[in-house]
């Protein structure tokens, strides 16, 4: 094959849909983001091009999000990009690749939530349409996310002992007492539900404090809410928690939140790491993704039960 997924450029997508979408050849194209599994390409001023050029399982994660995200995104209270034509492996570039709709807005890990009440009412009510029962083939989530707490616990002290060998957290026995709260809670015993998963801040877009917009489904799944409820620690700013999970539903019970508490540290931790390889200018790294995830530390460790 001709092409590989590091020669991405306005003249190889151009190429692409010229080949595949002829119709859509003659739009103007323009860089919208290098993300951790795939570029965006903004096509026109209502469509955008994603190309998978990192992991190798970004052809999966693209593949699912275009089989689910067109029957999702009407239930949705939020812009989501919405899959619109799907682009094929081909001697120009080897892995399938889609065009969505372009969701404007700027990514919150550059444009954090400032409107406290507003972004908390926004951000429950986008999770409780979302999270609806999933059939039974469902997904299953990526890296166990969305299933039991105990099932990612290895990954947990990994992540902690890294974070701190780093000198990137100021207590790990204070996260670790988190963790160990967030482990003796009762397991979800309700129905798998639909859940986005991913929700760190720069899946999240901005428009004058409030968030306008939820992109990348890739890791879309059935499970356990709590992996999604722990956004509202990483997301809101200071104050704003305990808004966002009244206005959640009741399905928001003191278990379910526990848990919680313990997705947040890890997706805290994740982010915080990557956001010190963006520092370090490695392969993947974010700088951006550092201070939201400090922030959200703080605060699960200031609220500990």
């Amino acid at each position: 094959m001709t092409g590989t997924v590091n020669d991405i450029s306005a003249d190889l997508i151009a190429a692409l849909l010229r080949e595949q979408h002829p119709d859509l050849a003659g739009l103007p194209l323009t860089l919208g983001a290098r993300g951790w599994d795939n570029q965006l390409w903004r096509l026109g001023d209502e469509l955008a091009v994603r190309l998978p050029w990192a992991t190798q399982d970004a052809d999966e994660l693209l593949l699912k999000e275009h089989a689910l995200l067109p029957a999702t995104a009407a239930r949705l209270p939020l812009p989501i990009p919405v899959p619109q034509r799907l682009g094929r492996p081909s001697e120009r570039f080897p892995r399938p690749w889609i065009v969505t709709t372009w969701v404007a807005g700027e990514p919150a890990d550059r444009a954090p939530a400032t409107r406290g009440a507003e972004a908390a009412d926004t951000l429950a009510a986008f999770l409780a349409a979302l999270h609806q029962p999933a059939p039974d083939d469902a997904p299953a989530g990526r890296n166990r996310r969305g299933g039991p707490l105990a099932d990612v616990g290895e990954g947990f002290g990994r992540l902690l002992k890294e974070a701190a060998d780093l000198g990137l957290v100021s207590d790990p026995d204070a996260v670790r007492e988190v963790w160990d709260d967030a482990l003796a809670a009762p397991a979800w015993s309700g129905p798998a539900l639909w859940l986005h998963a991913d929700l760190h801040p720069a899946n999240l877009l901005t428009r004058d404090g409030d968030f306008c917009g939820v992109v990348d489904f890739g890791d879309m799944c059935a499970g356990d809410p709590a992996c999604d409820l722990a956004a509202g620690w990483l997301l809101l700013p200071d104050g704003a928690i305990d808004r966002f999970h009244q206005a959640y539903s009741a399905a928001a019970d003191a278990a379910t939140l526990r848990r919680a508490r313990g997705w947040a540290l890890i997706k805290a931790l994740a982010c915080v790491l990557i956001g010190d390889a963006g520092v370090r200018d490695l392969p993947g790294g974010k700088a951006t993704w550092g201070p939201p995830a400090a922030a959200a530390l703080q605060r699960l460790t200031a609220t500990r039960a």
